[in-house]
């Protein structure tokens, strides 16, 4: 029976240090400190967040005690998780708990879960989090399909979609400077953000040294094929010979076939990503990490239980890589309720291990608005009518990135045919950060009062930023379409700021690392202020774009011309 399955249980033992680390990484984001970029190692890192030798003598006393010998027992590098492979029935007697199969009506997703487990009163001091136990996610891709452009595959490089205005790819030397020339806000093409995010003419200094990432959740693959056929069309300077690096982790799959039994039903995400990014930032090198762990899943006596643990499981592979790269855009997200806290903040805390190693992260901030209309309520018991911030944008150790649409001006981003709104919110888990309290409380006061008690007036507010996310062209089994989202926006920023650390390492200084600090101080100044629209949901008008700071679209898009000189400075 499925209780004779093995899972792979991860125990989460309490930090030592995570404060300590926490001031490093303030320090080394903090264009005032006199520590400003000088990123920790990896063996520094682990150093910080190493458990105490207690927490390990005490986990492991209950673990032999429950009739596990230790060595069953593995280990990521700074010992802050114990990895063991038990059955089912052996987890739930260590857990004092029952696990079950659960089936998701709407999807038919069916996972193996906990809705709750005990520990030893003694151990609730060394025990951050373990699972699979009680999360029940699923990270949604937070990129929306609109509609085919057109059906059949390009016929040639010469090929240009009909309506489409603009010539090809930007081709060395030409300096184009007229965004009615070249943007379409019904038909958004890598051309069009390049040029209105000033990065038309940077040709990257040292693609061999500066990386950025992806990551790739729910069984989706970003497709090769599909890659070289959109730089084809919108960057034909590019070589047919460059590609992204391509990682599979914990059963993430690399589907590189035309899309058959799945068209249309995934890889809209992925391919999203990787064109958008390789786009913009040709020749650099391009990594995309395919984790697995996620529904669909069904389980049998000869298939082991799906954990479903994708941030988890992600950072492990991360945090044990000497040389991460230097920037990494995510497009996934949950309902940050719908995410046990204990989990949350410990993959927060993970996301802050990464940053003060030097990398900038950047999340989605959703597709929903301030919540989607009809499901703003609470699920603690209360049942209490209130917006719902997103995880992990919410985390404050990530930059989030929300979405803009139309060209001159910009304005926050939506679309009435798929629901999308641009999301926004305040984190119910998180405290405000110190680097945003004066911007963020600066908004607040000016809303008067404007949906007062739908938020936590005292989270971590977020986006930080923002960037076109609306009708991108992109590849998809080799037909142009149409694609929503803040899961546009991400790759986007990315990029920006991806090109913003080359122009540093070709200089001989360090990448940018956790930009927040830097960003809410300095670094807003090299972005364009958006002062039309709303991130709108649960039935209100949500938070309206402002001059300034706002809660709608961050400090706002970024100019590159401008980043690079800022980011230069210090």
């Amino acid at each position: 029976m499925w209780l004779s399955h093995t899972v792979s249980l991860r125990i989460g033992l309490k930090q030592s240090s995570f404060n300590e680390l926490e001031r490093h990484l303030y320090e080394v984001s903090d264009p005032e400190h006199s520590r400003y970029r000088q990123h920790l190692t990896r063996d520094e890192v682990n150093g910080l967040v190493a458990p105490h030798g207690d927490t390990l003598s005490a986990v492991h006393d209950w673990l032999e005690e429950s009739g596990i010998r230790l060595d069953q027992v593995g280990y990521t590098p700074a010992k802050d998780w114990i990895i063991v492979s038990l059955p089912i029935s052996e987890i739930e007697a260590l857990l004092n708990t029952e696990y079950h199969v659960y089936r998701n009506t709407e999807t038919g997703y069916m996972l193996v879960r906990t809705p709750q487990y005990s520990l030893p009163l003694s151990l609730h001091k060394h025990i951050d989090v373990i699972q699979p136990t009680n999360y029940f996610g699923r990270p949604e891709a937070l990129g929306r399909p609109f509609k085919f452009s057109h059906k059949t595959p390009m016929p040639h490089h010469d090929y240009t979609p009909p309506g489409y205005p603009w010539g090809h790819g930007h081709h060395s030397g030409q300096n184009v400077t007229n965004l009615t020339a070249v943007c379409n806000a019904s038909a958004v093409t890598n051309l069009c953000l390049r040029t209105l995010y000033k990065t038309i003419d940077y040709v990257p200094q040292v693609p061999d040294k500066n990386e950025i990432a992806m990551t790739a959740y729910l069984n989706e693959t970003a497709n090769i094929s599909d890659f070289h056929v959109f730089l084809s069309r919108q960057r034909k300077d590019a070589s047919l010979d460059y590609t992204f690096n391509y990682t599979t982790i914990n059963g993430g799959i690399d589907f590189q076939g035309l899309e058959t039994d799945y068209l249309g039903k995934r890889d809209y995400e992925a391919n999203l990503d990787s064109q958008t990014i390789g786009g913009f930032v040709y020749p650099t090198m391009i990594r995309v990490f395919s984790t697995g762990g996620s529904p669909p899943f069904i389980p049998d006596l000869n298939t082991r239980t799906d954990t479903n643990e994708p941030y988890l499981v992600w950072l492990d592979y991360m945090l044990s890589d000497p040389n991460p790269p230097q920037t990494i855009s995510t497009s996934y997200g949950d309902d940050e309720q719908t995410v046990p806290y204990s989990y949350a903040t410990r993959v927060c805390q993970e996301f802050a291990q990464l940053g003060a190693r030097g990398v900038t992260l950047l999340f989605s901030s959703g597709d929903s608005g301030v919540g989607a209309n009809g499901t703003c309520l609470s699920n603690d018991g209360r049942n209490k009518t209130e917006f719902l911030p997103a995880f992990p944008a919410s985390c404050p150790y990530v930059t989030a990135v929300g979405g803009t649409r139309e060209i001159q001006p910009e304005i926050v981003a939506y679309d009435v045919q798929n629901g999308y709104v641009s999301g926004a919110g305040v984190s119910n888990y998180f405290g405000r950060p110190s680097y945003q309290a004066t911007a963020v409380s600066a908004y607040l006061a000016s809303l008067n009062g404007l949906h007062a008690g739908l938020y936590n007036s005292t989270g971590r507010a977020y986006p930080d930023i923002a960037a076109q996310g609306y009708h991108y062209v992109i590849v998809y089994n080799g037909a142009d379409v149409l694609l929503d989202g803040t899961s546009c926006s991400a790759p986007t920023a990315a990029s920006v700021l991806s090109l913003v650390n080359d122009a540093l390492i070709a200089d001989g200084k360090a990448p940018l690392g956790f930009i927040n600090p830097w960003l809410y101080k300095y670094g807003h100044h090299g972005f364009n202020d958006i002062t039309l629209g709303s991130a709108w949901g649960c039935n209100t008008s949500g938070f309206p774009a402002k001059a300034g700071y706002d809660l709608a679209s961050g400090w706002g898009t970024p100019d590159f011309l401008r980043l690079k000189e800022l980011a230069g400075a210090y």
